[in-house]
């Protein structure tokens, strides 16, 4: 009998899984670069360590700012968000969402919980929308990077975006877009390792039980772990970016005060997106080259909403038409965004 476990296409698919994207990419762009451009993989290498060293302290205050919240249980304010009339439901949702350390993913237990048991969907799409634009560690890396007013700005967008977006689905909420939202069978697994939470009230001083201190100790290291790995990924790209790409071609087509740079940024930011912390060298690079800063707002937003695992946490719970009017939502909120701070930053 033939041992199928050993079989190739079995290897071959579970070597395919234990490969890590990020550090693949790198592998593969430097390979490119030593056969197509063997004088740029010194100075490109040298620009990504170097930023690196330059963001080091403030990787390390985000990962010790998001393990601290996760240690304490912070997600289990969550649950106040989903309480008392409909429309404190949506703001609440949004800001907890937009300022909270817990991606969409993260909390699929418990938002799955909180629609079966009835919560308006409006409030979970107001948490949905705003969570993967912004957290603590995102913001530290964006104020670093782009400045303290962009990552306001951003923070601002995240909540707006929130409140937009679950405005909208509460006023549509008999439409047949948003009736019976859910599948028959949520899925509650995760892209993101989903743990249970904590459950009842954070515990602030979290280093006196053994248990939070291993949360917080296993949170620092994949945090850290994250963050390098795509950090050196986002700035070798930006590395080439600024070598390979003209300037001239971004300031003609993403440059300027007009409709046409905002609503680009916006198409090209969904598709284009890695993750927020690689994208923000990214949009460092292209702001360089020429890029308008609406469609450096539109991009982030509009791309933050519908990465990898913010899309799959919410394709995960709710049929087609709700991840349709989820990802529509995004789209048009990341535009007003960048006409937004498009006024404000010039």
């Amino acid at each position: 009998m033939t041992d199928i476990s050993t079989t190739p296409g079995r290897s071959l698919r579970s070597l395919w899984d234990r490969v890590d994207g990020a550090v693949a990419t790198m592998l593969a762009v430097l390979a490119a670069l030593v056969v197509f451009d063997p004088a740029q993989a010194g100075p490109s290498l040298r620009f990504a360590g170097e930023a690196l060293l330059q963001t080091a302290p403030i990787i390390l205050f985000a990962v010790l700012a998001i393990g601290y919240m996760k240690a304490s249980g912070a997600e289990t304010l969550l649950s106040k968000a989903f309480t008392g009339r409909e429309g404190r439901m949506i703001v609440m949702a949004a800001l907890l969402g937009g300022l909270s350390p817990f991606c969409s993913c993260q909390v699929i237990p418990f938002v799955a919980a909180m629609l079966a048991l009835g919560v308006p969907l409006s409030a979970v799409m107001a948490f949905w929308l705003a969570s993967p634009i912004m957290d603590p560690g995102m913001f530290i890396i964006t104020a670093g990077t782009l400045g303290v007013p962009f990552a306001v700005g951003k923070t601002a967008a995240a909540v707006a975006l929130g409140v937009f977006g679950g405005a909208v689905t509460m006023m549509a909420r008999r439409s047949p877009v948003f009736a019976d939202p859910l599948r028959e069978k949520p899925q509650v697994g995760g892209c993101c390792g989903v743990k249970k939470p904590y459950e009842g009230r954070p515990v602030w001083r979290f280093w006196t039980e053994a248990d939070r201190r291993d949360s917080f100790r296993t949170s620092v290291q994949e945090n850290a772990v994250f963050l390098l790995k795509w950090l050196a990924l986002a700035y070798l790209l930006e590395s080439l970016m600024l070598t390979y790409v003209p300037s001239d071609w971004v300031a003609g087509v993403l440059g300027g005060t007009g409709a046409t740079p905002i609503l680009l940024g916006a198409v090209v930011g969904m598709p284009a997106y890695l993750n927020g912390y690689a994208a923000v060298p990214l949009v460092d690079a292209l702001l360089a080259q020429g890029m308008a800063p609406g469609a450096a707002m539109s991009f982030v937003i509009a791309g933050g909403v519908s990465c990898i695992p913010a899309a799959v946490a919410v394709w995960a719970l709710v049929k087609p038409r709700v991840f349709a009017a989820y990802i529509g939502l995004a789209l048009a909120g990341a535009v007003m965004a960048g006409f937004a701070w498009q006024m404000v930053a010039v």
